[in-house]
């Protein structure tokens, strides 16, 4: 649904926004014959959290620079609360926290967020950005001397500073501890309850699934599934059959209707099939198999479905 925000101009003024975050249609982007992006079309509202996820090489970061503005789409429109890209980074709109760079390892924490905010006309303050980010506590410590979890809080907590309607997160927790991705999650759920829009790319399937509004896979420069992620799993039917089963007989299971994958991981086989009642009946009646448990798949099993090589026409 959309929501309508209020938009700050560089004047200090501010004006009603009902357009969408980012608004992508007929989207094409080529690198001599490698076609990077196949006609992308995507609509994210404001307030959205929306896990952009596909394979290496799926068009993800070809995308998310051309929302940016960092390219220009052979084809198609770009368009970022109903401006140019350009113009909306320009006026504050969009921040970015990327993976590597961007950092000096000689500036403290607060110097680089004091370094940063003097870029900007008007930012929040330094000191409540390090709150937000978690950075308190390191404000004096040189960059160089930061662990990687606390180097991308930093990009973070600089992201943070233009006070941005759009930010766009690219594997935001790498190097955190459990600890750090939980309170760096609460945070980013926190600000789009304020009406802040987020795109993130990860590896960490399992924050998409926890922390995601929506989820967006795109394969082969396509958008493959969009939805909730319980929408997006349930594109792919089946059910995985885990059991304690020693020396498991791999082409007996195999040859059962329905299997479409056995995997070994240790005394224990893990079973993908499109009827676990026939897997179920063969491991109590020809097995001594013990401690079954059938799951759903999983948004893994979506994700390798849904993008991998056939899997497209």
């Amino acid at each position: 649904m959309t929501q309508t925000r209020t938009v700050r101009l560089p004047n200090g003024g501010a004006v009603a926004d009902t357009a969408p975050a980012i608004e992508l249609a007929g989207l094409t982007k080529s690198f001599g014959a490698v076609r990077a992006v196949r006609g992308i079309d995507l609509t994210i509202q404001p307030g959205e959290v929306v896990a952009f996820l596909g394979p290496n090489g799926a068009g993800k970061t070809t995308t998310v620079d051309m929302v940016l503005g960092l390219s220009r789409p052979d084809e198609g429109t770009v368009r970022v609360h109903g401006m140019e890209p350009g113009s909306a980074v320009r006026r504050g709109l969009v921040a970015a926290v990327m993976q590597t760079g961007g950092l000096l390892k000689d500036l403290t924490v607060e110097e680089t967020l004091r370094l940063t905010a003097s870029l900007f006309a008007d930012t929040r303050p330094v000191g409540e950005v390090l709150e937000r980010a978690g950075i308190a506590d390191i404000a004096d410590r040189r960059v160089g001397k930061c662990s990687g979890g606390q180097q991308q809080r930093l990009r973070f907590a600089m992201a943070l500073l233009p006070d941005p309607e759009l930010l766009v997160l690219d594997e935001p927790t790498t190097g955190m501890d459990v600890g750090g991705r939980r309170d760096f999650w609460a945070a980013i759920r926190e600000d789009a309850s304020r009406g802040r829009t987020v795109v993130f790319a990860t590896h960490y399937l399992e924050e998409a699934d926890a922390y995601a509004d929506r989820v967006v896979l795109v394969s082969n420069g396509r958008v493959v599934a969009d939805g909730t992620a319980a929408q997006v799993k349930s594109l792919v039917s089946g059910r995985t059959v885990r059991a304690t089963l020693p020396n498991a007989d791999v082409p007996a299971l195999q040859a059962i209707p329905g299997v479409e994958g056995v995997e070994l991981r240790g005394d224990s086989v893990l079973v993908s099939s499109t009827d676990s009642d026939a897997v179920l009946r063969h491991l109590l009646t020809h097995t001594t198999a013990h401690d079954l448990e059938v799951t759903t798949r999983g948004l893994e099993d979506a994700f390798i479905s849904l993008t991998s090589e056939g899997a497209q026409s």
